[in-house]
């Protein structure tokens, strides 16, 4: 198994979320950490990530299930689902730079949509699969 590529499979979403004209001109920030406080409006976080063993014949490999939640506090969930349906559209199989490693494939495999904090919030989360060689 190779975790080796971990944080540059992070660095690299981010950064192709953090660069998307249409989420930054609806002014949706994204984040890998919580900031300080507690944010208002709408914004995008990088999650929760278990990778599993991939290797095989031709070398090391991983298969890395990571959670993207879109977090809002907008009445109902249209907002919500719209920007998550964006994040969705920039993660299928895009062309992220992973050092030595190499994205063979990403595809989208779950959402969850739900009220929080006393149903004053909404939050998605966008669960994918990332497989990565080397």
């Amino acid at each position: 198994m190779s975790y080796s590529c971990a944080a540059d499979l992070q660095g690299a979403i981010f950064q192709l979320l953090q660069a998307d004209p249409d989420l930054a001109s609806a002014g949706v920030p994204v984040h890998d950490a919580l900031p300080p406080g507690a944010p208002r409006g709408t914004y995008v976080l990088l999650g929760p990530e278990d990778v599993i063993d991939r290797s095989d014949a031709s070398g090391p490999g991983a298969e890395h299930r990571f959670t993207i939640s879109v977090v809002s506090d907008a009445a109902g969930f249209s907002t919500a689902k719209r920007i998550a349906g964006r994040v969705s559209v920039l993660l299928q199989d895009p062309p992220l730079d992973l050092g030595p490693s190499r994205l063979v494939h990403m595809w989208f495999h779950q959402a969850q949509a739900r009220r929080i904090d006393g149903g004053r919030g909404r939050q998605v989360e966008l669960r994918f699969r990332a497989r990565i060689e080397g």
